[in-house]
């Protein structure tokens, strides 16, 4: 039996098979810089065809801002100072563009050290080398916006908390750090449940732990200006309004929370100090203003006063009578924010009060050349304070008939509905007039607010009567809302349980 004869090729064979078929480009390199052989691989990478760059160099190949670089590690690859080299550099293809390519280098020399050519392999990083930047850029922008958030998160004049899920302080800004030093002087160790020196609103006790914001936050609670105060020594506290808005995941568990502490001492104190004002000089004009009213009314009674002196009485009179229910008004409006009990409610007859109220303010209408219209029962017993709910009804008629044009109508509605299980009685008073700025119509319910149809208009007035009309009606346990509109004018609903 003879054996087969099997041709083994040749290291030359084998270096040009593998040269050709590599993925990666290839290039046999000449000292000078010459490129003596290239594979298919980097003709396809730069565009050229083999003829063309058996005609090239190196360095005709190279972007010229790498150029420099490449020449110096071929220099020292020449000198003996290294064998080999890799380095990233540009490459220009034919079509004018570049390629950006991974190039690692090795010098192959005679074994007498002369060297004889470098063999190169550049790998295709373009794409790479893309992402790269990209991903660079876009990691300087994140820690740009991060170092701007984290600027102004520690810049703003309101305290922020976040809190984890677990109530562990998870960041917060300078600003809540100075209200923490406030109220627990000897230090907090970062989490939620440690009441130190924080009082209610009234600064009469300190909140209990469930009642502060941080553990009803982690709850999930979400609320708006909770008002506290903070510190041990009374003449130093800060009030704070504090807000909470909870954190949930995409899936929507609870996270954590986010809680803002605004610092609204100057507010607070300014508003207690009006109210004493307000409170001292309405308690100062009532007692000389009821001896004023008395001495009116006598004159206005007495015979020894001519027609034109009568005329002048009455004129005087309601004067007084209109300070005379302003100070009434500001007496109400101080005794509701001290939080005595506003309403004594008992058995009345609501449709009588409308009715008194109607007849009461028609000398006012007819003088304003506006009509008064009331649909209502005959009779509708309720339990309200009635003393009350006729300040109620005054205020709206007055409010109506103010805001409507001479040949306009007031109309009041009384009917009675029912709301699930609770009977009810719902008041309506509407006039034709302009209507109410939408700018103002959510601020209409505000102490002392007045808009810019009252002053353009020439009304006069404090601001208090929705006020009091809201103060009184919630204080019942209803609701009042309004409607306006330029078209349809004012319209005022009073929602109350029978």
């Amino acid at each position: 039996m003879v054996a087969s004869r099997v041709d083994v090729p040749s290291t030359d064979d084998l270096w040009r098979l593998t040269m050709e078929h590599s993925p990666v480009g290839m290039a046999i390199v000449s000292p000078a810089g010459d490129i003596l052989t290239t594979n298919a691989a980097l003709c396809d990478m730069l565009g050229y065809e083999p003829d063309a760059l058996a005609t090239m160099s190196f360095q005709d190949l190279t972007h010229p801002d790498d150029l420099a670089a490449d020449l110096r590690l071929v220099d020292q690859a020449l000198a003996g100072d290294i064998s080999s080299y890799r380095v990233t550099k540009r490459y220009l293809c034919a079509d004018g563009g570049v390629v950006i390519g991974d190039l690692s280098v090795a010098l192959l020399r005679t074994p007498g050290g002369e060297p004889v050519h470098f063999i190169s392999q550049v790998a295709d990083i373009t794409e790479r080398q893309a992402f790269v930047e990209r991903l660079d850029a876009a990691e300087a922008a994140a820690d740009a916006e991060r170092r701007t958030a984290h600027a102004v998160f520690e810049s703003l004049t309101v305290g922020i908390l976040q809190l984890g899920a677990d109530g562990s302080f998870l960041a917060h800004n300078a600003r809540l750090r100075d209200f923490i030093g406030l109220a627990f002087p000897e230090g907090h160790p970062g989490g939620t449940g440690l009441v130190g020196f924080t009082y209610d609103a009234d600064q009469q006790r300190l909140l209990t732990v469930e009642e502060l914001p941080s553990v009803r936050a982690v709850t999930g609670e979400s609320f708006d200006d909770v008002l506290l105060w903070i510190g041990e020594d009374a003449g130093s506290r800060r009030a704070l309004s504090v807000s909470s808005r909870p954190l949930h995941d995409r899936v929507g568990a609870l996270t954590g929370a986010v809680l803002a502490y605004h610092d609204v001492t100057d507010s607070v104190r300014a508003t207690k100090a009006k109210d004493d004002f307000v409170s001292t000089v309405s308690h100062e004009l009532r007692t000389p203003l009821t001896t004023a009213l008395a001495y009116l009314e006598l004159l206005d009674e007495s015979d020894d006063v001519s027609v034109e002196g009568h005329q002048q009485v009455a004129a005087a009179r309601r004067s007084m009578l209109r300070l005379s229910h302003l100070v009434a008004d500001l007496l109400f409006v101080t005794r509701a924010a001290s939080g005595s009990q506003l309403v004594d409610p008992y058995r009345v007859d609501v449709a009588t009060i409308l009715a008194e109220a109607v007849e009461a303010a028609s000398l006012d209408a007819e003088r304003a050349g506006v009509g008064l219209v009331l649909h209502c029962p005959r009779s509708v017993v309720a339990v309200a304070d009635g003393m009350r709910l006729r300040q109620v009804v005054d205020n709206l008629l007055a409010n109506a008939v103010s805001f409507s044009p001479p040949g306009g109508c007031v109309t009041t509605t009384l009917v009675e509905g029912a709301d699930t299980d609770d009977a009810q009685l719902v008041l309506t008073v509407a006039d034709e007039g302009e209507g109410i700025d939408a700018a103002d119509l959510e601020h209409v319910f505000e102490r002392f607010h007045r808009g810019d149809n009252a002053r353009r208009l020439g009304v006069p007035g404090s601001g208090l009567g929705l006020d009091i009309v809201r103060t009184i009606v919630e204080a019942h346990g209803g609701r009042v809302t309004i409607e306006s509109s330029p078209v349809a004018g004012t319209s005022v609903s009073v929602v109350l349980p029978r």
